[in-house]
Order: structure tokens, then C-alpha cells, then sequence
């Protein structure tokens, strides 16, 4: 470092630093300029609050997780899809489910008819997640999975998976997105009311924190927040905010922070105000640390991290001039990269048309091959740490998120949770949202803020190129498939695993995931599993907000 630094913060990060094992890469500049590994003034990368980095070493040990999102038509067209991120290096899987199975919904259902296999995969029953996986050892992968109502079903598949394959559970690696606030909040992917989908949320931490040590059971994400129109700021808290919930959940339940903390994970946007997002990645650190430290009680550094994947604006993507989106992409991504992102999505730039083709997300992957292994930023912790410019908005993003924080706090009377519900109930988060999203589009409409190719520099669309495009024998082929399934299954055993999973539900001090796991095992489908306990949770309809 530059500036010869010294002292008991330094010393303890450089032992920190020096213990950990680094790539076998010069780090130096192109010309051969040897660089620090970080510059700057205390505290350090992976010191208290985390500002910047939640490692000392950051990339120089280990560049984040390539996780590309995949998923389409059938559980085999998505397994070939995996297959073949894998061989072009990307490091872990992300799964996107179709309409119906994120709705709780089985092809089968009236609510599914023309959607099979359209914005993902299909997923029935435990047949499709084998087939999902089929030649992938899941030991040796991180798999995200988004999914929210029936995250818990979708869960056991993956662990019955896991055992039928011989793979230890305690080994499964990776994050389900299982982030239930969020859905009444901005995406509406919900099937039960919020208090009973909470206990589902609380249930799987539990679960997981006792069995699956390396595996995240919640991945609290801003990102759909940030897609349906928040600021920066909103997104921030409403997901801070939704984090604070689920630790007073826990908390609530007797759970130990130090322990279910280290199991939570974030999911953030990264949009196309490059300053603004890495603002907003270094304060989200900073506020999570101190919340979890001195407001819950956490006394373990390793449940004080605000640990996140990233994902490139999808709500960015133009259907104009589709190419140029492969520039806002990787703008997007370099700002993840220098705002510290444990794992990282982006996009492919023909997402705004249709599902991406293998072309484009092969595009998409090598832009972060690009800024990974071309541009230097990996070789120095929080490269603009020190900006006068970023530290302001790192801070000015942490004053606009304490202020909803506040707020939410004053509707709860002293608890987030609650303030939470109560904002979900009196439309307070869809009414931000709503109103950041039409002063944005009023913005557009008039002219005063520039979006390349749609309101200016519009020559050059040449229209739609090669896209992929989804044949209606997916949902033929699903339908059939379903079908075959409930023939060879044990009736029996499947009625006799949703009666006793009804029954759990009814008793609030039994966990949910034995007997959803049971029920999956015997090919329950997504959808029964799901009635067996709207039997006694009921389902969930969104107050009209006047």
C-alpha cells in the first residue's frame, strides 16, 4: 500500500490476508505496474462494518460465482442448457422456473394452459427435478434456485435428489430464493397469506441450519423490487428491511442468530447508474453489519455479513436495437464486480424478445469472463474506495434507507416484521414502488432522461434476429409426462403424506420440511403439496389499494 499504513486494524487484516490462499495470477497492471491488494485508510476488506468486502482478500483469493439463470421448456432442454454453461466456465447453476411452477400449479392446472415451459422450466413432481439434474453431481455444484411460494417443495425435491444420486445433503451447496415478503411487496408470486408463508420461511431455516451448513435456505432479494420499479434507496431497504423481518421471525422462534444469520444471503439489481449501485452494494454492507450486530444481538462476524448475488438489470434490456444491450450489460456487471458481489448473473441481450438462446448467454457468460480476467478491477479490493464521490453516496444511500427503516419501525411499533405485514397490508411498498416507476417512465416519456435507442439515436433497429422460441409440444410432452407419473406412483402412499403434511400444518410446533419431503418422495406434485396446506393456511388475495 502506498501509503505505508500501520497499526492493530492494519495488522489484523494483512493476517487475515496473508492466510488466505491466492489465484496464480500476476497482479499487476497490463504494463507490469504491481498493484496493492487494497489502498485506502481503516477498516479494511473483511473488517467491521464490511463497507468494503466481506473477505480481506476479495477476488484475489477467489473471483465470484458465474451463476448464468437458465430455464426453459422441459427438464431435459434445461439439463442440456446447464450442461453447456458449464463446459464455457460458468461455476454455478441458476435455475428459472415457468409461471405455473412458480405459482404453486401443476401443468395440469387451467391456470397453466399456454405457459408450460415458457419464462422457465417445468416442474411437476420429483421425476422432473431427477431430470433437471440428470449427470450433474450436485456435490460439485452451487445451484440457485428463484423460486418463492413453493420454494419449500422445490427444496425437497432438490435434497431427494441429492440422496437418490448418493450425494451427502450436509454437501449441497447453493441458495433458494425463498423470499416471501418480497412477493406481496413487487413480484405477486405468492400462495398463502403472509403470516403462515413466514412460518414456511422460518421452518426451512431451521431445516437447513441443522442439515444443510453450506446451503442458504433464504436469498433476500431486492432485485424484483428494483425490476418493478423502486429507486436504488427503496430497494435497499424494502430489502434490508425484509431481511430484518426474517431474523425477528428466527428470533422469535427461539433461533439463534449467530447460527441461522450465516445462512441468510441477498439478492440485489444492478442497474445503469454506475455510481449509484456501487453506493448502494457498500452500504448495504455497512447497515446490515450494525443492524445485526446491535439491534439482534449477533456476536459472530460471519452472521453480520451481507453476502449477495447480483443480477444485471433485466428492466434495463430494449427490445430496440436488442444488441446494444450487450454494452448495458456489462456497465452493469463491472459495477457488481467493483461494488463486491459474491456471485453475479447477467443478462443476455436478447432477454427484452424472448427466453435467451445459447448464443446470447454464451455472450452474456463472456462478459464476465471479460471483466473478470481483462479489465484489473479483480486484483484490488474496493477499487474506489476513498472517491469522495462513492463514499457520498454510500452514505447518502444509508441515510434514505435508515429513514424507511424508521418508518417501518413506526408502523410495527418497534418491530421491522411487523412493520412489514403492516406495510404489506396498507399498499405502503406497492404505492413507492408505483410512484418511482411512473416518475421514471414521465421522465423517459418527456424526453429529459435518454434511453439509447428508445426515445434517441433510434436509427439502426434492424427488428428481431434468431430467438428461442418455445414449440407447443413442451406442454404436450409435460402433460403426457404428468400423467405417466400419477399412473405409476403409490396412491396410497401419496394420500397418506398429504394428510399427515395437513396435519403438520395445523400444529404450529412442527417443522414442515420432514413432511414435505416425505410427500415428495412419494411423487407428490408440486400442486398437492401446495393444497395440503391451503387446506390450513388458505390463500392469499391482494387488497385492492384505492
Amino acid at each position: 500500500m502506498s501509503t505505508s499504513p500501520s497499526g492493530p486494524e492494519y495488522d489484523a487484516w494483512k493476517e487475515a490476508y496473508d492466510a488466505t490462499k491466492k489465484r496464480d495470477v500476476p497482479f499487476e497492471t497490463m504494463s507490469g505496474v504491481p498493484v496493492d491488494a487494497v489502498y485506502g485508510d481503516a477498516p479494511y476488506p473483511g473488517q467491521y462494518p464490511f463497507t468494503r468486502g466481506v473477505h480481506a482478500s476479495m477476488y484475489r483469493s477467489r473471483l465470484w460465482t458465474m451463476r448464468m439463470f437458465a430455464g426453459f421448456g422441459t427438464a431435459e432442454d434445461t439439463n442440456a442448457r446447464f450442461k453447456e454453461l458449464l463446459r464455457s466456465g460458468s461455476t454455478g447453476l441458476s435455475t428459472a422456473f415457468d409461471m405455473p411452477t412458480l405459482m404453486g400449479r401443476d401443468s395440469s392446472s387451467p391456470w397453466a394452459l399456454g405457459e408450460v415451459g415458457r419464462a422457465g422450466v417445468a416442474v411437476d413432481t420429483l421425476a422432473d427435478m431427477e431430470d433437471l439434474f440428470a449427470d450433474i453431481n450436485l456435490g460439485d455444484v452451487s445451484t440457485s434456485m428463484t423460486i418463492n411460494g413453493p420454494a419449500a417443495t422445490v427444496l425437497a425435491m432438490y435434497v431427494a435428489v441429492a440422496e437418490k444420486t448418493g450425494v451427502e445433503v450436509n454437501q449441497l451447496r447453493g441458495t433458494i430464493q425463498n423470499d416471501i415478503l418480497k412477493e406481496y411487496q413487487a413480484q405477486k408470486e405468492y400462495i398463502y397469506p403472509p403470516r403462515p408463508s413466514m412460518r414456511i420461511v422460518t421452518d426451512m431455516v431451521k431445516y437447513t441450519t441443522a442439515k444443510m451448513p453450506m446451503f442458504n435456505p433464504v436469498s433476500i432479494s431486492g432485485y424484483h423490487i428494483r425490476e418493478a420499479g423502486s429507486t436504488a434507496a427503496q430497494e435497499l431497504a424494502f430489502t434490508l428491511a425484509n431481511g430484518f423481518a426474517y431474523v425477528e421471525a428466527a428470533l422469535a422462534e427461539g433461533q439463534d442468530v449467530n447460527e441461522f444469520g450465516k445462512r441468510l444471503s441477498f439478492f440485489f439489481n444492478s442497474h445503469s447508474d454506475f455510481f449509484e449501485e456501487i453506493g448502494k452494494f457498500r452500504a448495504a454492507r455497512r447497515i446490515w453489519a450494525r443492524w445485526m450486530k446491535e439491534r439482534y444481538g449477533a456476536t459472530d462476524e460471519r452472521a453480520m455479513l451481507c453476502r449477495f448475488h447480483t443480477q444485471t438489470a433485466g428492466v434495463s434490456l430494449t427490445a430496440q436495437q436488442p444488441e446494444i444491450n450487450i454494452a448495458r450489460v456489462a456497465i452493469q456487471a463491472l459495477a457488481g464486480a467493483l461494488g463486491g458481489t459474491q456471485s453475479l448473473h447477467t443478462d443476455s441481450y436478447d432477454e427484452a424478445l424472448a427466453l435467451p438462446t445459447e448464443k446470447a448467454a454464451r455472450i452474456a457468460l463472456r462478459t464476465q469472463q471479460i471483466v473478470a480476467h481483462e479489465t484489473g478491477v479483480t486484483h484490488v479490493a474496493d477499487p474506489l474506495g476513498g472517491s469522495p464521490y462513492v463514499e457520498w453516496m454510500t452514505d447518502e444511500m444509508e441515510r434514505q434507507a435508515e429513514e424507511i427503516f424508521a418508518h417501518l419501525d413506526d408502523l410495527g411499533n418497534g418491530s421491522i416484521l411487523e412493520g412489514c405485514y403492516v406495510g404489506i397490508e396498507n399498499g405502503y411498498f406497492v404505492g413507492e414502488i408505483a410512484d418511482s416507476a411512473y416518475r421514471f417512465e414521465r421522465e423517459v416519456n418527456a424526453g429529459r432522461r435518454i434511453v439509447v435507442g428508445v426515445n434517441d439515436f433510434t436509427e439502426g433497429d434492424e427488428g428481431e434476429g434468431e430467438l428461442l422460441r418455445i414449440d407447443a409440444a413442451v406442454e404436450d410432452y409435460q402433460l403426457k409426462r404428468l400423467e405417466s407419473i400419477k399412473q405409476e406412483r403409490d396412491s396410497d402412499a401419496v394420500a397418506a403424506s398429504l394428510t399427515q403434511l395437513t396435519a403438520d400444518a395445523a400444529d404450529p410446533t412442527i417443522n414442515l420440511m420432514p413432511a414435505i419431503l416425505e410427500a415428495t418422495k412419494a411423487y407428490a406434485t408440486l400442486e398437492e403439496i401446495a393444497a395440503a396446506m391451503e387446506k390450513e393456511f388458505g390463500t392469499y388475495v391482494e387488497k385492492a389499494i384505492v
